[in-house]
């Protein structure tokens, strides 16, 4: 009897104990289940509703949830049928603006006292490398007259004062590097081949002197990125060489804002990841602030002057995480948030400005938020809170208010998306060259990021906008840089 009161004393109450070991159980399952689908499993985020995709259309009548409605017409017309020979293999025609290189075959026969009638062209795509070639500045001197000296022209402003690269190849390094994602060693392999010998210092000595070129550019846009009501910001890790850390690297961080407004893009490098950067970028910032929850932000939307946003995507993440441990709860809130979506698809296909896009979330959202937040409330009291579906839950609670509040305004997103798409090149980026050479390589970086995401914003080639920049910056009024930013480089150059 003795012992067995020991036994109870000391492995206490055993029910009690056992449902707790299932818990932690079915906890590490879920994580370990978690990281197999980061190593091996697929990227993407793509839900397939168990029901009928089709019902995720957005109905036009005043049901309270939002139903499908297919759109379709009929088209009645009647057109010549095309003979093969116009449509040879359904190949689409080369474009006017190539130029063309006229190859004239003439049969082997004596056509001398023949007459043409016609002829046949066959168009063949070619490329050839790209080429280097020298400028050669000729300068004439001349002496004046009773030996007063000699005059001579002036050269014009160089990019790199006593460099040899031109315009041209300055921003032919950059958009190898920063846009094509070619690492410096490679493009010097590329030179080698078209047998010019360039340094590796060299190309690094002219990226550098290029960005400090281009730096009170930087300064402009960041200026005016900030001048928005409307932010969207991110951070993502990029690897630096830091020469107090030998044999190791320093993760620093580069901070993106986003200005969807008017498609302006500023790459911000700081050492870490603590809150100082937004707390110093964002000091004077005031309006609406969209990201995830990380609490590095926390200062700035604190503010009494600045409106936190929620991202819906960083939400549904979470639930897509869920899904493989809890398919039926998990998928039930995939399908609303789906719907969501729905709608402001159809506010894209519709090309529906803010007013508009205002005027059909007020229609159909709330019915479907509010479906959903009955659900988190509910299903709260039911899941452990260290499972999957427990984090996702807690996370839409504690952000709802932030989550629900794009639908008040036309102009805010449902997500951080676009700013997503925007660090995208810097993580391809970081594969090819792993890491920054120091940390004013990793400012330097931010530089030339921040400008050429501009110009794709805007749909500026990144090549032409940078050469053409390169060649008026020093030359050009400070105070007239913004005429120099891509949106209105555009429409000027």
């Amino acid at each position: 009897m003795q012992h067995r009161t020991d036994i109870a004393a000391r492995y206490g109450d055993l029910p009690t104990d056992v449902a707790t070991l299932q818990t932690e159980v079915i906890y590490l399952r879920q994580e370990v289940d978690k990281l197999r689908r980061l190593i091996f499993g697929q990227k993407r985020e793509r839900f397939v509703p168990v029901v009928n995709p089709e019902q995720l259309n957005i109905a036009l009548d005043d049901q309270p949830t939002v139903t499908v409605e297919v759109r379709t017409e009929q088209i009645h017309y009647t057109r010549r049928q095309r003979s093969k020979k116009q449509t040879p293999h359904g190949r689409n025609p080369l474009p006017a603006d190539l130029p063309r290189k006229e190859i004239v075959i003439e049969p082997d026969a004596d056509v001398s006292n023949l007459k043409k009638i016609g002829e046949e062209i066959t168009e063949e795509l070619e490329y050839e490398p790209g080429k280097l070639y020298v400028n050669r500045f000729i300068r004439p001197k001349y002496a004046l007259p009773n030996d007063e000296g000699v005059i001579i022209a002036n050269l014009p402003t160089r990019p790199i004062d006593k460099g040899i690269a031109g315009p041209g190849l300055l921003s032919h390094v950059l958009v190898s590097k920063f846009v094509d994602h070619l690492p410096l060693y490679r493009q010097r392999q590329q030179f080698l081949r078209h047998g010019v010998s360039l340094p590796l210092a060299t190309l690094t000595d002219w990226v550098r002197q290029t960005a400090e070129l281009l730096q009170p550019l930087y300064d402009e846009l960041k200026a005016t990125v900030l001048q928005s009501h409307y932010l969207q910001a991110d951070e993502s890790p990029l690897r630096v060489l830091d020469r107090e850390k030998k044999g190791d690297t320093h993760l620093g961080y580069m901070w993106v804002y986003h200005s969807p407004l008017d498609g302006l893009v500023l790459f911000d490098y700081r050492k870490g990841r603590s809150r100082a950067g937004p707390n110093e970028i964002l000091h004077d910032f005031s309006g609406f602030l969209q990201t995830d929850a990380y609490k590095g932000y926390n200062d700035i939307t604190a503010k009494t002057d600045v409106i936190a946003v929620g991202c819906f995507s960083h939400n549904r993440r979470k639930y897509n995480d869920a899904l493989s441990v809890d398919a039926q709860r998990a998928g039930w809130m995939l399908e609303r948030i789906q719907k969501l979506y729905a709608i402001e698809d159809q506010a894209r296909q519709d090309k529906l400005d803010g007013v508009q896009r205002y005027q059909l979330r007020q229609r159909y959202a709330p019915p479907l938020l509010a479906d959903i937040k009955n659900w988190l409330d509910e299903q709260s009291k039911h899941v452990l809170p260290k499972s999957l579906l427990g984090k996702a839950i807690g996370y839409s609670l504690s952000q709802w208010s932030r989550l629900v509040r794009y639908i008040d305004h036309g102009f805010l997103e449902i997500d951080n998306n676009w700013i997503e798409n925007v660090i995208r090149p810097l993580a391809l980026g970081r594969k090819n060259y792993l890491f920054a050479g120091s940390h004013d390589g990793a400012h330097r970086a931010a530089i030339i990021y921040s400008l050429v995401a501009t110009a794709k914003k805007h749909h500026v080639e990144p090549f032409a906008y940078l050469k053409d920049v390169i060649v008026r910056i020093a030359d050009h009024p400070h105070k007239k840089l913004r005429l120099l930013l891509p949106p209105l480089w555009k429409a000027t150059a």
